[in-house]
């Protein structure tokens, strides 16, 4: 099947097939599996044009709806830490936009912007999962005993969640979290900046930065991260489809079909994602993202220097 916008033709299974099978393991990270979809279009199927970002955010609103519903079903939605992520991402992605369309159209620079962003990131959870003491955070759970707990109370709902002049804090299996809303805001936006170039919606890379920096436990991030990503990949879906115009000569709009069979393959592999989470340990998860991230970001590397 042709897809003019895109400039690539494709059978019309493999976009849905691809897009489920991704993000029914990293939905359960709170990562909505853009950030594979991205280096799948752009290495697989040969679609480089700057309007590929918008494509992958398109994908994030049609997909990402269906694992939030599972999580909130679930009681793992901390709605505090959502809203804040949303605050902060979403002027973000916007800039992230103009930035990728203005600065970054040619795909062998933007290939090495993303190598180094995921490396980074990357190394933060190896870091992590290696033992050392994260940057910030309070009341950290330890693996082993977030798993066994798991085990035992079948993950319990978050409970308590709520902001105070400084704040947010919440309670999981037993244990009190508790992080600045202004870091949190702070990071937020930064991280939105990146996600808009990268054109996964901000979200989608907030996740292994609450693990990482702030301690949080993995299974309480993933529906609030989720949720970020879906409401600021709308805003950068519209300021792509707005920039158009002004970018006559650039493929800068979404390829809607492509995006649209994209998103109805990752709705069914989110909902089936959030809904399998509780049954995989915290360190199980951690790793499985950490472990995407690096060799995605190995595989931006090797393009570049290819190139």
């Amino acid at each position: 099947m042709l897809f003019p916008a895109a400039g690539i033709e494709v059978a019309v299974w493999v976009p849905p097939v691809v897009a489920l099978v991704i993000s029914f393991f990293t939905s359960m990270g709170g990562v909505s599996g853009a950030f594979l979809l991205l280096p799948f279009q752009m290495s697989v199927l040969g679609y480089t044009h700057p309007s590929v970002s918008a494509t992958n955010q398109l994908f994030n609103v049609v997909a990402i709806p269906s694992g939030v519903y599972r999580y909130w079903k679930e009681g793992r939605m901390v709605w505090p830490l959502a809203w804040i992520i949303i605050a902060g991402t979403l002027p973000g992605v916007l800039i992230g936009a103009y930035v990728r369309v203005a600065y970054l159209p040619d795909p062998r620079r933007f290939k090495l912007f993303a190598a180094a962003v995921l490396f980074y990131i990357g190394a933060r959870l190896i870091r992590d999962l290696l033992g050392r003491k994260p940057a910030g955070g309070a009341g950290r759970l330890p693996d082993a005993d977030l798993r066994q707990r798991s085990e035992s109370a079948a993950l319990a709902a978050v409970s308590a969640a709520r902001l105070d002049a400084r704040r947010l804090r919440y309670s999981f299996l037993g244990q009190t979290f508790a992080v600045s809303i202004w870091g949190l805001f702070v990071l937020s936006l930064i991280v939105g900046i990146v996600g808009g170039i990268y054109g996964i919606g901000g979200g989608a890379i907030i996740a292994p930065f609450l693990v990482a920096f702030f301690a949080l436990p993995v299974h309480t991030v993933a529906g609030a991260a989720l949720l970020g990503t879906c409401v600021t990949s709308v805003a950068g879906v519209a300021f792509y489809q707005a920039l158009a115009p002004f970018h006559p000569g650039v493929s800068v709009a979404p390829d809607w079909l492509l995006g649209s069979l994209f998103g109805l393959g990752g709705a069914a592999g989110m909902y089936l994602g959030a809904r399998c989470q509780k049954f995989v340990p915290a360190r199980a998860i951690k790793w499985m993202l950490a472990g995407v991230i690096v060799f995605t970001a190995a595989k931006y590397a090797a393009d570049f220097l290819r190139s």
